[in-house]
């Protein structure tokens, strides 16, 4: 431990820990010690964070959360896989976010300025990039990942090796079980596409001449052709191929999983 940190009498934190300036332990939390924590984070109550993990600066751990915690694979075996986490990301109460496996990278990532919401779930291996928001009770299964701003509503869960494409919003109490596009929007048990984040996307700043093109875009590819290469091929014949654009295509380019529909 460095720079006299802030630790509740009652918390057990490993003499091995690194603990930056201004780092706060609240009561009955428990850090292992192989974590490093960064300045200015506020650790609440009855927290647990073990296992290889770096925490970046100014994060909020709120109480109950269960943060590196051994991933929930059966062939799992104690080895010695990370959790990463960026700056300014709050975690609410009884959120879990499991290190990984040695399946991938041996990393789960979480980037910065993330808001995790009650009972939110972040599995081994996966990625999420910065200001992404899991509302209450969300669930990534492994290896999914999350582009930058994408919302994901309550109680929805994401199928393993799931991408979710940045500034998406996924309606709540929805199964997702393929690739959700950049900028679009889902809703339904068994998730559908319904057109352009339209408002999400202003609130972040695009323009409207970006916001059209998108939607002539999505009008190309999920309604007037049932084959998605053809629908590409004359998205880029007809359209000013702007940088949103070319992220969305490129997006269902790389696709492993199908695109949702």
């Amino acid at each position: 431990m460095i720079n006299n940190p802030d630790i509740h009498p009652s918390a057990v934190v490993s003499s091995g820990a690194e603990l930056a300036t201004g780092v706060k332990i609240g009561p009955f939390s428990t850090v292992g010690g192989d974590v490093i924590i960064g300045r200015d984070t506020v650790i609440g109550s009855h927290v647990i964070i073990e296992g290889h993990t770096r925490m970046g600066e100014k994060n909020r751990i709120f109480p109950f959360s269960c943060i590196g915690t051994p991933p929930q694979d059966t062939g799992y075996s104690n080895e010695d896989t990370r959790l990463i986490m960026g700056d300014n990301n709050v975690v609410r109460e009884y959120v879990t976010i499991n290190r990984a496996t040695t399946k991938d990278e041996w990393e789960t990532v979480m980037g910065n300025d993330n808001y995790l919401m009650a009972y939110a779930h972040v599995a081994h291996d996966c990625r999420l990039a910065d200001g992404v928001v899991l509302t209450n009770g969300a669930t990534l299964g492994g290896h999914t990942q999350i582009g930058e701003y994408a919302i994901l509503g309550a109680f929805l869960a994401v199928q393993q090796f799931v991408r979710i494409g940045a500034h998406a919003y996924l309606g709540a109490k929805a199964g997702i079980d393929r690739d959700v596009p950049p900028f679009m929007i889902t809703a339904g048990p068994r998730a559908k596409l319904y057109g352009i984040n339209q408002k999400g996307m202003i609130r972040r700043g695009f323009s409207q001449e970006t916001i059209d093109i998108l939607k002539k875009a999505y009008s190309i590819l999920w309604r007037k052709n049932r084959n998605l290469s053809d629908g590409i091929a004359q998205v880029r014949r007809e359209l000013d191929l702007i940088p949103e654009l070319e992220m969305l295509l490129d997006f269902l380019g790389e696709s492993k999983r199908g695109i949702l529909r």
